[in-house]
């Protein structure tokens, strides 16, 4: 996993192939690759002529190919491959890519089990390649922000971290994403709650036990979209995780509670917002107004101006792919391995078997 693969010529940039070019890969991980110094955009994966026109519309060198075997027959050609398409073609697609020896990036969740997240990780072990997986939210301004008020002890040890990704969406949209379908490894416990346990478990530690509850609320509806899961810490802190497509009041993104002192924050990290509006990495990205930052306090409601305004780091999804490029010239760290999403992968296992047999699971 260190130095340049094979077939780039010093200096050069690695040639990226990205695979799905739907939400994920036009809004978040083509325009990264592009803004991302010693990676360009190479070949784009997809049949359908709409998206390939949109594609070369920003990426005018961009090559195309119809399918994922038409790329992977251009293996020689490519020095990464970007795993974008739908969730259930993850582990396939991963296991052919590190196969044909290219380090692969895959967006959330990597699998749907751990135990084949944790043969992804075995695989790219035994073949020395990178095996990275895109956990964005990482690098939310909000996510930044707490964890420099955790480095710098501002709240003193935290009891409960309170974590809402909520949205008001009571129509179907239609899709995989809302297919009850296993196979298609659809619902908001494994969309929005790839994110939110990944924050908890990277910020808090491991997982010592899971309750969960999980609702079908919307009339047509086959898989969940009101879920609420509580993790329990090894080191004691309470996670109380909410995601939901029918919530009509939005809560605060964060609120955390510690021994001396409480963060709240409201509101979503200005990103995605700026990438689906067509905005790129540049000057001033990521940075959010001062009436949106969140509140550090104790004693009284930030909404009647209890406590001080904490100013949010800007966020920076470009450090993602920043880092993906650091290790595959100079060796640098894996920014989000397998095995920290298979680690998440056993809470939303574990979630819905809580939710299931309405017990509390122990890991």
């Amino acid at each position: 996993m260190t130095g340049t693969p094979l077939g780039t010529a010093p200096g050069s940039p690695l040639r990226v192939g990205l695979v799905g070019y739907g939400l994920a890969g036009s809004v978040f991980h083509a325009p990264l690759i592009a803004a991302t110094e010693g990676l360009t955009l190479d070949t784009v994966v997809t049949s359908n002529p709409e998206r390939q026109q949109q594609a070369r519309a920003e990426f005018p060198d961009v090559r195309f190919a119809a399918t994922p075997d038409e790329l992977f027959d251009r293996a020689a050609e490519l020095d990464l491959i970007v795993i974008a398409s739908p969730n259930k073609t993850h582990v396939p697609l991963a296991t052919t890519a590190l196969k044909a020896g290219l380090p692969v990036v895959v967006d959330k969740p990597v699998a749907g089990t751990a135990a084949e997240a944790r043969e992804l990780a075995a695989l790219a072990e035994e073949r020395g390649l990178l095996l990275s997986v895109f956990q964005n939210r990482r690098w939310d301004n909000d996510f930044l922000t707490l964890r420099k008020l955790l480095n710098e002890g501002e709240l003193g040890d935290v009891r409960r971290f309170e974590s809402r990704f909520e949205r008001w969406r009571p129509q179907l949209k239609g899709g995989w994403r809302e297919s009850g379908d296993p196979a298609e490894i659809g619902g908001l416990l494994y969309d929005l709650g790839s994110h939110v346990v990944d924050q908890a478990l990277a910020l808090f530690g491991p997982a010592a036990s899971v309750y969960a509850e999980s609702d079908i609320r919307r009339p047509g509806a086959e898989t969940d979209d009101d879920t609420f899961i509580a993790i329990t810490h090894t080191n004691g802190v309470r996670s109380h995780l909410h995601v939901s497509a029918t919530t009509p009041q939005l809560g605060p993104r964060f609120r955390v509670l510690g021994s001396t002192a409480g963060y709240v924050k409201y509101g979503l990290d200005p990103q995605e917002a700026a990438l689906r509006d067509g905005r790129r990495p540049g000057p001033g990205w990521g940075v959010e107004p001062e009436s949106d930052w969140g509140r550090v306090g104790s004693g009284e409601s930030p909404v009647t101006g209890g406590g001080r305004p904490e100013p949010t780091l800007p966020g920076d999804y470009p450090a993602y792919y920043a880092a993906v490029a650091k290790a595959l010239l100079e060796g640098g760290p894996n920014p989000v391995t397998a095995l920290e999403a298979a680690a998440a992968l056993d809470v939303l296992e574990a979630a819905r078997r809580s939710a299931r047999e309405k017990v509390t699971v122990i890991l």
